[in-house]
């Protein structure tokens, strides 16, 4: 008995391959984002997955001080500005997008519900104001739990 084939979601071969060959992580605007977090001399993981058992990654965490960061294609999580729907094989990518767009809010609420600030923010935004946003939330974390019972912090994020 041969090989079972199994028909492709993509409209084309040259379509199947082009979207195979698009990164999960390591993108352009998440490297500009951690080239300017490393600049301010702030460490973290990359890819991490917070909850283990949730299969999910953040793009950036910061272990210690619990924040998460995601840097959103604007296309694969239908970005309000961005997103065109495609015409090709719409019947495939408006019901993709609304699950990714459901699994970034059921991702969020998992982690903060596990005590993690959660930062995202679309590719298009400016890599320096970003950074600017991330390094307070966690500098200004780290200072809190050095004066404060870590289960009273509470804080607020743009973008989150």
């Amino acid at each position: 008995m041969g090989p079972v084939t199994v028909p492709s979601w993509a409209s084309s071969d040259a379509a199947r391959r082009s979207m195979q060959s698009n990164r999960s992580r390591d993108t352009a605007p998440e490297l500009a984002l951690r080239h300017h977090l490393h600049a301010r001399r702030l460490r973290y993981r990359v890819a991490y997955p917070p909850i283990p058992s949730l299969r999910r990654t953040a793009d950036i965490a910061f272990t210690r001080a619990r924040v998460a960061v995601f840097v959103d294609g604007c296309f694969w999580h239908g970005c309000p500005e961005h997103y065109r729907a495609p015409t090709l094989n719409a019947e495939y990518w408006a019901p993709k997008v609304a699950r990714n767009q459901a699994r970034d809010t059921d991702t969020t609420a998992q982690l903060r519900a596990a005590g993690w600030t959660v930062l995202r923010y679309w590719e298009h935004e400016d890599p320096w104001t970003v950074a600017d946003m991330v390094e307070a939330v966690v500098r200004g974390k780290a200072d809190l739990r050095r004066t404060a019972q870590p289960d009273r912090i509470s804080i607020r994020c743009p973008g989150g």
